[in-house]
C-alpha cells in the first residue's frame, strides 16, 4: 500500500463526526432556503444534524445521522433560521422512507442518505431546492464554497440559535476521491463535532454533504471532509424515479 494511503488510514482512526461551524458568521435569515434541520420529535429545537432539500419530497443528509436514531423519532424542519423560535416560515415533516447507498461507517465512505418526507414541501422564498451537480462533475482545488449549520461555535462553546455559515476553500491534500475536502486559509475555522449532514455549496451547486474531521475541529492541520455529491447524482435521480413510480394513483407529485 502506498505510504500516503497508510498515513490516511492512520489518521482516519481519529476521525470524528462533523460539523459545527467554527469561526463563521450568522447567515442572513432564510437566505439558504434549502437548509434542513433534523430534530428529535419529542424535543422541539433539538437539532442534531443538517440536511439539504433537493426535491419537494426529499432531503439529502449524512448516513451517520440516522445510524443510531430511528427515522420515526425524527422531525425534519425546513424554512428555519432561529431554531428556538416558532417562525412562520418553518415547515415540519416526518420521514416516510429512508434510502441509503452502501454506507461504510468504518472507513467513512458513502456517507449519504435520502429522506423522503411524509408530504411535499411548499416551495417559496424561505423553502427551495438546492441544485445537484452533474454525475462525476469535477471540482477544482481553490474553488470557494460555503458550509453552514446550527452546530456548536467551538468545542466548548454553546450551540447557536440561528444558522451559521462559513466561506471555505476546496483542497486536495489528504483527500480521497469519495470526498470533497475544504480548509479556511490562514485562520482556525471550519466544521467540527455534532452536526453532520449539512451542505457544501459551490457556485450555487450542492457539491458536498458534511461528513467528518480528523482529530479535532479547525486545527489548520487537516481538511474537513464532505461526501462528494457528484458521485451519487445518478443514484439520487434513480431513487426519485422509483418513488414517483410507486406513488399511489392520483397522488400529487411535484
Amino acid at each position: 500500500m502506498a505510504l500516503a494511503s497508510v498515513l490516511f488510514l492512520l489518521l482516519l482512526a481519529g476521525a470524528a463526526r462533523a460539523v459545527e461551524i467554527v469561526g463563521g458568521r450568522e447567515a442572513r435569515p432564510h437566505a439558504r432556503p434549502f437548509m434542513a434541520s433534523l430534530q428529535l420529535s419529542r424535543t422541539p429545537g433539538s437539532h442534531f444534524c443538517g440536511g439539504t432539500l433537493i426535491h419537494p419530497s426529499f432531503v439529502l443528509t449524512a448516513a451517520q445521522c440516522l445510524q443510531d436514531i430511528p427515522a420515526h423519532l425524527v422531525t425534519l424542519v425546513l424554512g428555519a433560521h432561529d431554531l428556538q423560535s416558532s417562525e412562520p416560515e418553518q415547515q415540519r415533516f416526518t420521514i416516510s422512507q429512508v434510502f441509503s447507498n452502501n454506507y461504510d461507517p468504518e472507513d467513512n465512505l458513502n456517507d449519504v442518505l435520502l429522506l423522503q418526507l411524509d408530504h411535499p414541501a411548499s416551495l417559496g422564498a424561505a423553502v427551495a431546492e438546492a441544485r445537484l451537480p452533474q454525475q462525476n462533475q469535477p471540482l477544482s482545488q481553490g474553488t470557494r464554497c460555503l458550509a453552514m449549520g446550527w452546530g456548536r461555535l467551538g468545542t466548548r462553546a454553546p450551540t447557536p440559535r440561528v444558522l451559521q455559515e462559513l466561506n471555505v476553500t476546496v483542497v486536495t491534500f489528504l483527500c480521497r476521491p469519495h470526498n470533497v475536502c475544504t480548509l479556511v486559509p490562514r485562520r482556525s475555522a471550519g466544521t467540527c463535532f455534532g452536526d453532520s449532514g449539512g451542505p457544501l455549496i459551490c457556485d450555487g451547486v450542492l457539491q458536498g454533504v458534511d461528513s467528518f474531521v480528523i482529530r479535532a475541529s479547525a486545527t489548520r492541520q487537516f481538511p474537513d471532509f464532505f461526501a462528494r455529491v457528484s458521485l451519487y447524482t445518478d443514484w439520487i435521480n434513480s431513487v426519485l424515479r422509483t418513488a414517483r413510480a410507486r406513488a399511489p394513483a392520483g397522488a400529487t407529485w411535484p
